[in-house]
């Protein structure tokens, strides 16, 4: 996923050395940076969690609205609950 804005701001993260040489081979393998495989992973995750929010409304706007299953109700509420 890209984003369309042309505006990007710089951030600074920690990593351990172990994990950062494992980045370097990565982005290596990958023809790219540490930067931008990072990015590329922060934008999915964005992305990821855009979609599963979008799919929650509507899935709860279907509950809201629910479901006819078919069939009628022929019987009162007193008739099924006779005592």
């Amino acid at each position: 996923m890209s984003t369309t804005s042309s505006a990007s701001q710089n951030i600074t993260i920690r990593l351990d050395q172990r994990t950062v040489r494992r980045a370097k081979v990565l982005a290596a393998k990958r023809n790219t940076s540490i930067s931008r495989l990072i990015a590329q992973q922060i934008e999915t995750l964005v992305g990821e969690d855009d979609a599963y929010e979008q799919a929650r409304r509507r899935a709860l706007a279907l509950l809201d609205r629910g479901f006819h299953l078919g069939g009628r109700i022929e019987a009162s509420r007193d008739e099924w609950h006779e005592r």
